[in-house]
Protein backbone atom coordinates (compact mmCIF):
# COMPACT_ATOMS: atom_id res chain seq x y z
CA UNK A 1 0.00 0.00 0.00
CA UNK A 2 2.84 2.41 0.84
CA UNK A 3 4.51 1.69 -2.50
CA UNK A 4 1.26 2.54 -4.32
CA UNK A 5 0.92 5.86 -2.44
CA UNK A 6 4.56 6.75 -3.21
CA UNK A 7 4.01 5.88 -6.88
CA UNK A 8 0.86 8.03 -7.12
CA UNK A 9 2.51 11.00 -5.37
CA UNK A 10 5.64 10.68 -7.51
CA UNK A 11 3.56 10.57 -10.68
CA UNK A 12 1.55 13.62 -9.58
CA UNK A 13 4.73 15.56 -8.80
CA UNK A 14 6.19 14.65 -12.19
CA UNK A 15 2.97 15.78 -13.91
CA UNK A 16 3.03 19.15 -12.15
CA UNK A 17 6.69 19.66 -13.03
CA UNK A 18 6.06 18.70 -16.68
CA UNK A 19 3.06 21.04 -16.99
CA UNK A 20 5.01 23.94 -15.53
CA UNK A 21 7.73 23.54 -18.18
CA UNK A 22 5.33 23.54 -21.15
CA UNK A 23 5.89 26.68 -23.22
CA UNK A 24 7.95 28.37 -20.51
CA UNK A 25 10.17 31.16 -21.81
CA UNK A 26 13.77 30.20 -21.17
CA UNK A 27 17.11 31.83 -21.76
CA UNK A 28 18.49 31.27 -25.24
CA UNK A 29 21.18 28.81 -26.09
CA UNK A 30 24.34 30.07 -27.65
CA UNK A 31 23.36 30.51 -31.31
CA UNK A 32 26.11 29.03 -33.47
CA UNK A 33 27.95 31.61 -35.53
CA UNK A 34 27.22 31.55 -39.21
CA UNK A 35 23.52 30.62 -39.13
CA UNK A 36 22.26 31.96 -42.43
CA UNK A 37 18.52 32.12 -41.87
CA UNK A 38 17.84 33.35 -45.41
CA UNK A 39 19.78 30.43 -46.94
CA UNK A 40 17.55 28.10 -44.91
CA UNK A 41 14.48 29.78 -46.41
CA UNK A 42 13.60 31.69 -43.23
CA UNK A 43 13.01 35.41 -43.73
CA UNK A 44 13.36 37.32 -40.47
CA UNK A 45 11.30 40.36 -39.53
CA UNK A 46 12.98 43.63 -38.56
CA UNK A 47 12.07 43.42 -34.86
CA UNK A 48 11.40 39.80 -33.87
CA UNK A 49 10.55 36.49 -35.49
CA UNK A 50 9.10 33.43 -33.81
CA UNK A 51 10.84 30.53 -35.57
CA UNK A 52 8.75 27.46 -34.76
CA UNK A 53 10.20 24.00 -35.36
CA UNK A 54 7.30 21.61 -35.99
CA UNK A 55 6.50 18.12 -37.19
CA UNK A 56 3.62 17.20 -39.48
CA UNK A 57 2.01 14.88 -36.93
CA UNK A 58 2.21 17.25 -33.97
CA UNK A 59 -1.09 18.52 -32.52
CA UNK A 60 0.74 20.82 -30.09
CA UNK A 61 2.51 22.39 -33.08
CA UNK A 62 -0.78 23.40 -34.67
CA UNK A 63 -2.00 24.94 -31.42
CA UNK A 64 1.25 26.87 -30.98
CA UNK A 65 1.13 28.07 -34.61
CA UNK A 66 -2.37 29.51 -34.04
CA UNK A 67 -1.21 31.39 -30.93
CA UNK A 68 1.91 32.81 -32.57
CA UNK A 69 0.07 33.63 -35.79
CA UNK A 70 -2.35 35.73 -33.75
CA UNK A 71 0.50 37.93 -32.50
CA UNK A 72 1.86 38.77 -35.92
CA UNK A 73 0.54 41.43 -38.18
CA UNK A 74 1.41 43.76 -40.98
CA UNK A 75 3.64 46.56 -39.78
CA UNK A 76 4.10 45.15 -36.27
CA UNK A 77 7.66 43.99 -36.92
CA UNK A 78 6.73 40.60 -35.44
CA UNK A 79 6.76 37.53 -37.66
CA UNK A 80 6.11 33.83 -37.34
CA UNK A 81 7.87 31.22 -39.46
CA UNK A 82 7.06 27.55 -39.13
CA UNK A 83 9.87 25.16 -40.06
CA UNK A 84 9.35 21.43 -40.53
CA UNK A 85 12.09 19.55 -38.71
CA UNK A 86 12.22 16.85 -41.38
CA UNK A 87 13.09 19.45 -44.03
CA UNK A 88 15.81 21.21 -41.99
CA UNK A 89 17.70 18.51 -40.09
CA UNK A 90 21.02 20.39 -40.30
CA UNK A 91 19.45 23.47 -38.71
CA UNK A 92 17.72 21.34 -36.05
CA UNK A 93 21.03 19.74 -35.07
CA UNK A 94 23.04 22.95 -35.01
CA UNK A 95 20.43 24.76 -32.90
CA UNK A 96 19.92 21.89 -30.47
CA UNK A 97 16.20 21.42 -31.11
CA UNK A 98 15.18 18.29 -29.22
CA UNK A 99 11.38 18.29 -29.43
CA UNK A 100 8.45 19.81 -31.25
CA UNK A 101 7.20 22.38 -31.00
CA UNK A 102 10.29 24.38 -30.15
CA UNK A 103 10.05 28.11 -30.73
CA UNK A 104 13.12 30.30 -31.03
CA UNK A 105 12.56 34.00 -30.50
CA UNK A 106 15.01 35.62 -32.91
CA UNK A 107 15.79 39.32 -33.16
CA UNK A 108 16.18 41.17 -36.46
CA UNK A 109 19.90 40.41 -36.53
CA UNK A 110 19.35 36.65 -36.34
CA UNK A 111 20.34 36.27 -32.68
CA UNK A 112 18.29 33.93 -30.47
CA UNK A 113 16.84 35.94 -27.57
CA UNK A 114 14.61 33.32 -25.96
CA UNK A 115 13.46 29.74 -26.43
CA UNK A 116 10.21 27.94 -25.65
CA UNK A 117 9.32 24.28 -26.07
CA UNK A 118 6.00 22.55 -25.73
CA UNK A 119 2.60 24.15 -26.15
CA UNK A 120 2.96 27.94 -26.02
CA UNK A 121 0.13 30.05 -24.60
CA UNK A 122 -0.66 33.61 -25.60
CA UNK A 123 0.65 34.84 -22.24
CA UNK A 124 3.95 33.02 -22.68
CA UNK A 125 4.39 34.36 -26.22
CA UNK A 126 3.75 37.91 -25.01
CA UNK A 127 6.27 37.34 -22.21
CA UNK A 128 8.85 36.44 -24.87
CA UNK A 129 8.03 39.65 -26.75
CA UNK A 130 8.54 41.61 -23.53
CA UNK A 131 11.93 39.96 -23.14
CA UNK A 132 13.06 41.05 -26.58
CA UNK A 133 11.70 44.57 -26.01
CA UNK A 134 13.79 44.79 -22.83
CA UNK A 135 16.87 43.52 -24.66
CA UNK A 136 16.42 46.16 -27.37
CA UNK A 137 15.61 48.96 -24.90
CA UNK A 138 18.57 48.17 -22.65
CA UNK A 139 21.37 49.33 -25.00
CA UNK A 140 19.39 52.47 -25.94
CA UNK A 141 19.08 53.53 -22.30
CA UNK A 142 22.77 52.97 -21.71
CA UNK A 143 23.63 55.06 -24.76
CA UNK A 144 21.49 57.96 -23.51
CA UNK A 145 22.89 57.98 -19.97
Amino acid sequence: MIALVVLVLGTAALGVWWSARQGAVRAPRETPAGIDWAASGIALEDRVTFVQFSAEVCAACRSTARVLGGLTGAGSGVGHREVLVDDHLDLVRSLGVLRTPTVLVVDGGGREVARMSGVVSDTQARQALTRISAAVAGPDREGQA
